[in-house]
């Protein structure tokens, strides 16, 4: 079967205004671009053309979420306040999450790609599939939208997997370089939803996502987290999957495994300090993909969340959907051969202390 596909191309008119990266723009900072803006979804989409790959996608096509599957992971005043901004035309969800008019209805469609994406992989229409959506989710909580994300996409798709398919158990693993705290409040206290997150060590939110924070209540011993140090590279990404990640999904048995997918860890991101690279990226999801054979059928959906280097985000995610659809392209990472040369690539011995510490919790899955 095929990777499906899930794009719109509304998900790029969501509108973060003039901001300069990550600061709203005034007498001392000069108007500029928003960091998550719409050109690296963009850019990646036309690589997928270029290349030819996209040729050999199933193309799913998203329809919006309505305000009773958000509020499956959301307050109903979340959902509101949203709506509220977006009808204004201008405002901000809490803190550095600008958005506009219409932003509220691209935000129910981002919700909704991530839930087409899940149907389609659990009816078996796709072996497996990458939404490619916008604006990104895993940092909204049930009441904030925060860190660009207004909805938890993945999170809401993982409550419809569960209410609606009839899925038990999920896991979703979070390679994004900023710590996946929204979907980690969302299911806390949750024994049926692993969440792992792999993150460089306390870059965003502030604060969170240390290995102390391993689950409450019903659901303690079901979030796992890998704070990286920061400049960890392909071999701490690799080490913490074969330490953690895949031991961890092996004891957890999930039916689905959700991903949300940011490539904010590549070498060259401008609000990262990580050195992933694209061949890395691959290593991970070949990992995945070969547990997911073993525990799920083979049933991964990844959500797409950060990344913010226009040149070299693309080329992760063509690598990432290469690799999950087994069809490699003659595209090359022009970054790869000089990135190749850094130094510190491989483990570090006190990157791997860290995955050596949160290997510890795989032991609490049950």
């Amino acid at each position: 079967m095929a990777t499906g596909f899930v794009f719109h191309e509304l998900y790029l008119w969501h509108n973060t205004w003039n901001w300069n990266q990550v600061f709203p723009p005034g007498l001392h900072v000069q108007p500029g671009t928003h960091a998550e803006n719409p050109e690296t979804k963009r850019r990646l989409r036309n690589l997928l053309d270029v290349s030819g790959l996209l040729d050999r996608l199933t193309i799913i096509k998203p329809r919006p979420a309505t305000v009773e599957e958000v509020v499956r992971v959301h307050t109903p005043a979340h959902v509101d306040h949203i709506r509220e901004i977006s009808a204004r035309g201008y405002g901000d969800a809490s803190q550095l999450t600008p958005l506009g008019s219409g932003s509220y209805e691209i935000a129910l469609l981002a919700a909704g790609g991530a839930i087409a994406a899940v149907d389609a992989v659990v009816a078996g229409k796709v072996a497996n599939a990458y939404a490619l959506i916008r604006p990104p989710g895993h940092h909204a909580t049930k009441d904030v939208g925060m860190g660009f994300c207004l909805f938890a996409n993945a999170a809401v798709a993982v409550r419809h997997a569960q209410k609606v398919l009839g899925l038990g158990r999920i896991a979703t693993v979070d390679w994004d370089v900023h710590h996946g705290n929204g979907t980690q409040a969302i299911f806390y206290d949750d024994p049926s939803v692993l969440t792992i997150s792999l993150h460089q060590d306390n870059l965003f939110p502030a604060a969170s996502g240390g290995i102390a924070e391993n689950g409450e209540g019903k659901g303690e011993g079901f979030n796992v987290n890998v704070p990286l140090p920061p400049g960890s590279g392909p071999g701490a990404y690799v080490a913490a999957f074969e330490r953690v990640v895949l031991p961890a999904l092996k004891r957890f048995k999930p039916d689905l495994i959700v991903v949300p997918s940011g490539f904010d860890a590549g070498g060259v991101d401008p609000l990262g300090r990580m050195m992933m690279t694209a061949s890395g990226y691959r290593d991970l999801t070949r990992m995945l993909m070969a547990a997911a054979k073993e525990l799920c059928g083979g049933r991964i959906v990844m959500t797409h969340e950060g990344g913010y280097s226009e040149m070299y985000a693309p080329y992760c995610g063509l690598a990432v959907i290469e690799e999950l659809s087994g069809h490699k392209t003659e595209i090359e990472d022009p970054w790869g051969p000089l990135m190749a040369q850094w130094g510190g690539m491989d483990a570090q011995p006190h990157q791997l202390a860290v995955i050596e510490e949160a290997s510890r919790l795989v032991q609490r899955i049950s």
